[in-house]
């Protein structure tokens, strides 16, 4: 079946076409053309790097769930949703990796559903701990070499509506003038100051409460966090675009959620990566240092860092919880470490990543992966059910969507995935952004402090914002 412009449907209803009309228009550009649609979903390589290829842009998912499924498996209603996807694989190995299917993001206390955890922070954000929407449709940029593709998928063997579908997403996108944002007043000013839920001293005691539940023997290292917190309930979008001009990264984000809700995010850090023939791959972030203000600066803190023998064991310590989390759904022997502490960069901060790869047992999904590793070891401790114990006791709220995921998972088994880090939620009445670190026995409170405030800079400067 052919649907024009040189795009090609097998009887399994899968779409993939090359939009060379499109290679021009940058992503952030072509999303304002759809921002009417509701569920509109942007996952941009802003900043391209080794699994920051593709920027994936989809709007008016044909399903939403959003509240996890009861029982013993919290992904059946995501299961359910995602096979009523066309199924098959793209022919073209230049074709994008996501071809249509669910896309969203997972709160951390989802994680709840794992384990076994105590009830202690406030609960005061109202979003749920997971939203997952069904795109049959997604419009896709290779940023290796511009080209543009839209691909997607028929969901209940309806090919008649994935043409009509099809039909109207490219007007849209081909339009010479925009037609999707709807005319209204200037955008209100971004908030311009950003208040802490716990002061310097309060967070320091925090830290020191690890160092004393590393010095009982209970864990060996926990990430823990605070909130700043800015009054907001204006549009979210001229927001993102701030962010992701201010501070681009390798995994940026913007998932509307409706209601005046959103996430924006600008995070350096990928979750789970997972092809269609079960390749898992993980990069944990642990260990960070500002910029310098001049290159000789620049290269003195990333020297200090190389050589911290606090930043590298933190560093090794969740590659080994992650390593675990793999091992639990990959094959045995499976698993290794090609690259341990490498140093990475953002135009506000530099990192030690490491990578942690495998190949997923018979039988099991993305979501038997998400299982077995979520929340990611990066942004909860070891060990890690403990750590987490010790993150709910000490966080005064809880996390929603920080250090969750945003991600997409495709009908031929392939995920995409980020760490939910540097990023803001918009819940409706404020605007959110926390910043926290990995703690072990080496930590020192003050430095610690100052690190959560290098990492707020990036994300609050973008938005020409500071913290009060």
């Amino acid at each position: 079946m052919t649907l024009g412009l040189g795009a090609t449907s097998t009887s399994t209803g899968l779409l993939v076409e090359r939009v060379p009309a499109l290679d021009g228009l940058a992503p952030l550009d072509a999303a304002e053309r759809l921002l009417d649609l509701p569920g509109l979903v942007l996952l941009e390589s802003a900043r391209p790097g080794r699994r920051a290829r593709w920027s994936y842009l989809a709007a008016d998912p044909l399903a939403v769930l959003e509240a996890a499924s009861d029982g013993p498996d919290p992904f059946a209603g995501a299961r359910r949703l995602l096979g009523r996807l066309a199924p098959g694989r793209a022919a073209d190995p230049a074709a994008p990796p996501f071809t249509g299917g669910l896309a969203g993001f997972l709160g951390y206390d989802l994680g709840r559903r794992f384990e076994r955890l105590p009830s202690l922070a406030a609960s005061d954000q109202p979003l749920p701990e997971i939203r997952l929407a069904l795109h049959d449709l997604v419009v896709a940029w290779d940023r290796a070499n511009g080209a543009a593709w839209l691909v997607g998928r028929a969901v209940d063997g309806d090919l008649e509506r994935l043409r009509r579908r099809r039909s109207e997403l490219l007007d849209r996108l081909l339009a010479p003038e925009p037609s999707g944002a709807p005319a209204s007043a200037p955008a209100p000013d971004p908030p311009r100051a950003f208040a802490s839920n716990l002061d310097r001293r309060a967070f320091e005691a925090m830290v020191e409460r690890v160092r004393d539940e590393i010095a009982r023997g209970e864990i060996y290292q926990a990430n823990v966090a605070r909130r700043l917190v800015a009054p907001w309930a204006g549009p979210t979008w001229p927001l993102y675009r701030r962010l992701r001009t201010g501070d681009p990264v390798t995994h940026a984000a913007y998932l509307d959620l409706g209601k005046g809700r959103a996430l924006l995010s600008a995070s350096p850090e990928p979750f789970l990566a997972l092809d269609a023939d079960g390749r898992v791959a993980t990069d944990p972030i642990k260990g960070t240092r500002p910029r310098g203000a001049t290159p000789e600066e620049d290269r003195a803190l990333a020297a200090e860092l190389l050589a911290s023998e606090k930043d590298r064991a933190e560093n090794v310590m969740i590659v080994d919880v992650l390593r675990n989390d793999l091992g639990r759904v990959c094959i045995p022997g499976s698993v290794r470490v090609p690259r341990l502490c490498r140093l990475e960069r953002t135009g506000a901060v530099q990192h030690l990543v490491s990578t942690v790869t495998g190949r997923l047992g018979g039988g099991r999904d993305a979501f038997d992966l998400l299982a077995a590793s979520f929340p990611g070891g990066s942004i909860t401790g070891a060990p890690k059910i403990r750590a987490m114990e010790v993150i709910e006791a000490l966080e005064p709220v809880r996390r929603g969507p920080y250090t969750g995921t945003a991600l997409w998972i495709g009908a031929d088994g392939a995920m995409g995935s980020s760490i939910l880090i540097r990023t803001f939620v918009a819940d409706g009445s404020r605007l959110t952004l926390h910043v926290g670190g990995g703690m072990t026995w080496r930590s020192d409170p003050t430095e610690e402090w100052e690190e959560t405030r290098a990492k707020a800079h990036g994300p609050l400067s973008a938005l020409g914002a500071v913290e009060a």
